[in-house]
């Protein structure tokens, strides 16, 4: 009886019923076996979108006085335009900022949650000064110590203010960008794609971002150092608050800020190039995505390492790097103490320790926060279009 109901409900679908018109075919048509096959596919492949959108639907953000989405532009006629997908890309303005902010935050916490152990290692290679059990030869020779001799859990120490801290500060950061990123470019380039834009819109939301997230990059790199004398995140910040001020926490911004500007400038405006070579129509398209944020991610990175060493180093103030010299310094205050000291410490060479943990940290990291903001951002505009079109259906 329970396997006659389930085929029962499977014929009230469609499924059995295009088996059978298969099965019939005279003479066994590939042809028509394969167009059954490939509506079978589609059927299952409808049931799962459902599902996902039904997921999608509880967590799509309402802010009260946004305007709804409107959607202008659809593949193919008329007739078949209540079934086809958005052309989201092509149309940002139609996705609310609460959406850019939503899959801005998702997309931040996946992307330093995943990477998180690289992170840990690249902190550890641009170490001027590091211990001799802390001297690595290369990014998977120090992970795999890092495990044997500290612990598996050692690698993702200081992982939960990260992902606090990266929530918000990504959710303003991809908000921000692409708020200006169209406003600008209405202004310098109408209908078209302008790489100052990109670039002058990447910088401005670095700001807030950076502002966000600074204070969690000091306690995560402190936590991450070899033999950190911390217990945890909390006992981390009340011993920088209480021997070093409120201040340490902002001791790295200028720094992270002369950084992280012509980083996410060149980043964003390798993106959006790349995009145009692509994926120029600016569909959804995870493999364009995922290979235009990697090699973003990596042009960048390689470019900025002297500048990341020196944020390293601010935001540590490693002991034995304070501790070298004709007298004991107190602090490592200013880019250009930090920049000093790295050279009189290493030299041009110190300058880009760990640029390989920092490409291999930024390519998969970039791609997947790109992949992520760009796949949530696809979902949730769909799911809204496809709410707007039932209210417009239910009106007629």
């Amino acid at each position: 009886m329970i396997l006659k109901d389930w085929v029962l409900q499977m014929e009230a679908d469609g499924f059995v019923r295009r088996r059978r018109m298969t099965a019939d075919t005279s003479g066994g048509d590939a042809a028509v076996a394969g167009a059954s096959a490939g509506a079978e596919i589609h059927w299952l492949g409808g049931r799962f979108w459902g599902v996902s959108e039904s997921l999608v639907g509880n967590l799509t953000p309402r802010i009260a006085g946004e305007t709804e989405l409107h959607v202008g532009h659809f593949y193919g006629s008329q007739e078949a335009s209540d079934c086809s997908e958005p052309d989201y890309e092509g149309l940002p303005q139609g996705a609310s900022t609460s959406t850019h902010m939503l899959a801005g935050a998702v997309a931040g916490i996946m992307e330093h949650c995943l990477m998180f152990p690289i992170d840990c290692v690249k902190t550890r290679m641009q170490s001027l000064q590091p211990e001799p059990a802390a001297r690595y030869r290369n990014v998977m020779d120090a992970l795999w110590r890092i495990v044997r001799t500290e612990g598996i859990w050692r690698p993702i120490r200081g992982l939960n203010i990260t992902a606090v801290g990266a929530g918000p500060a990504h959710a303003l950061y991809f908000a921000c960008y692409e708020r200006l990123k169209k406003v600008l470019g209405d202004i310098i380039h109408p209908g078209a794609n302008s790489h100052l834009a990109n670039g002058t819109a990447g910088c401005v939301a670095t700001l807030l971002h950076d502002a966000a997230m600074n204070p969690t990059e000091v306690v995560k790199q402190r936590m991450q150092m070899y033999n950190s004398p911390y217990r945890g995140v909390l006992d981390c910040m009340r011993c920088v608050w209480q021997q070093e001020g409120s201040l340490a926490f902002y001791r790295s911004y200028t720094t992270q800020l002369t950084m992280n500007i012509p980083f996410q400038a060149l980043h964003f405006m390798t993106y959006e190039y790349l995009q145009e070579l692509l994926n120029p129509q600016r569909h959804y398209n995870p493999s364009s995505h995922m290979v235009s944020g990697a090699l973003a991610g990596a042009i960048a990175a390689a470019a900025t390492t002297p500048l990341d060493v020196c944020k390293t180093l601010l935001n540590t103030q490693e002991s034995l790097a304070l501790a070298d010299g004709i007298e004991r310094q107190r602090q490592i205050t200013g880019l250009g103490h930090a920049f000093r000291t790295v050279y009189r410490l290493g030299g041009l060479r110190a300058y880009f320790k760990g640029v390989q943990a920092r490409v291999i940290y930024q390519m998969p990291s970039t791609a997947i926060s790109w992949s992520v903001y760009e796949f949530f951002k696809y979902v949730i505009t769909k799911h809204q279009h496809e709410k707007r079109r039932i209210q417009r259906d239910g009106e007629k």
